[in-house]
């Protein structure tokens, strides 16, 4: 068994929505999780003979209605009212669902890996950003787990879809990023360090396997359906994010701010442009190509170059781009890692993206690059672990 403690690198900052859906989250519990446990429910409670007999019908009759009755707390009403119960749909239980929680392990379970994997993707998406797709993919991961249990009355409830949607952002945009993982079995016990994308890669694979041997119902009362959903859901959404971000149009070279060259010969323009280093006039060019245009429009020295100067005369949104398309184009060819260093060094130092950074500069050692390139490549890295919020080990 493994379990999460931090990862690496995090952003300095407080990720104010992340910390704020813990606290509601906690709260809660605290507040109506907690008191209502332990509570008997109300025997005039008209919704109590009908959650008896829903009870009674998924256990088949392995017990007696008098005994489910005896073990029924006044918690359980509220999650029958107001979880999310597939074949009695509601609005209002899809979001409130998302806070309630079955018990103490259910809940410190889901904040401990909002904790660990949120504030990155917060800071990437920004606040207003962020808890919209919190919301959305957790929708999504209820959605999703109705879809395969549609005959359920019973509720789900948890922020496990939600968190789930995290972590597919989380898994394409911080794919080298490390986490700390506390490992035991019996009596071995140890701390160890892994990418980020095997533990979530594996994480997916603990809830598909369950799920398909479930056949899409609840497996031991987890929703796993909710967990794919959610996970496939943030996938989605993140791949999308970033197709946007290789299409993207700088503002300042938005259409018709310069005459565009027919369509037949604006690649050669740009090329020949490029080559004569008139690179402001290259500019205004590239950008009046189609993202479908743009194809390997420049060579790799050239597509380098126009990048550089990008960045070099503060166009970092533009340079981005460049740099981002190159790796379209070239993804394992010349220039690859000082397409990836480049890309880096812009969000780590222009637009304060130190975790997407990362992901960068640590892609230029797997492509034998130049002892420069390498060397800008640790500075910049040594640069992030300084940044960093949590420390979970060296840099590397």
């Amino acid at each position: 068994m493994f379990l999460p403690l931090g990862d690496e690198p995090n952003p300095r900052g407080v990720p104010v929505v992340t910390y704020g859906l813990i606290a509601v989250n906690v709260a809660v519990y605290l507040v109506v999780t907690l008191p209502l446990g332990s509570v008997r429910p109300d025997f005039d409670d008209p919704r109590l003979a009908e959650y008896v007999q829903i009870l009674a019908q998924q256990l088949s009759g392995r017990m007696a209605l008098n005994d489910i009755l005896q073990q029924i707390s006044a918690y359980e009403l509220v999650t029958f009212n107001y979880g999310y119960r597939p074949a009695a749909p509601s609005v209002i239980g899809l979001f409130t669902s998302m806070f309630l929680h079955g018990g103490f392990m259910h809940l410190a379970g889901n904040m401990l890996f909002l904790w660990i994997y949120g504030d990155n993707v917060e800071h990437r998406l920004g606040r207003g950003r962020f808890l919209g797709a919190y919301l959305a993919t957790g929708v999504a991961a209820t959605l999703f787990h109705a879809v395969l249990a549609s005959d359920s009355l019973l509720p789900v409830v948890g922020a496990s879809g939600a968190i789930s949607g995290v972590l597919g952002f989380y898994f394409i945009w911080f794919p080298r990023n490390r986490v700390r993982l506390l490992v035991y079995f019996f009596f071995f016990v140890n701390i160890i360090y892994a990418p980020a994308r095997w533990v979530l890669g594996a994480y997916l694979l603990f809830n598909l396997l369950p799920l398909l041997a479930s056949d899409g119902l609840e497996g031991g009362g987890v929703a796993y359906g909710a967990h794919i959903g959610g996970f496939i859901a943030g996938l989605g959404s993140a791949w999308w994010a970033e197709r946007r971000g290789v299409r993207a149009l700088p503002p300042e070279y938005a259409p018709g701010s310069v005459s565009a060259t027919p369509a037949v010969s604006a690649k050669e323009a740009v090329a020949r442009l490029v080559a004569a280093n008139r690179l402001d006039e290259a500019a205004d060019e590239y950008f009046q190509l189609t993202p479908e245009l743009s194809r390997r429009a420049l060579s790799p020295v050239h597509s380098i170059a126009l990048s550089n100067w990008l960045a070099n005369h503060r166009h970092p949104d533009a340079a981005l781009v460049v740099y981002q398309r190159h790796l379209r184009d070239y993804p394992m060819g010349p220039y690859a890692a000082e397409a990836h260093l480049g890309a880096g060094l812009v969000q780590l130092h222009a637009l304060n993206q130190p975790t997407a950074a990362y992901q960068h500069l640590v892609a230029v050692f797997d492509l034998d690059p130049h002892p420069d390139t390498e060397r800008h490549a640790r500075s910049a890295l040594a640069d992030i672990a300084g940044r960093q919020k949590f420390q979970v080990g060296r840099a590397h």
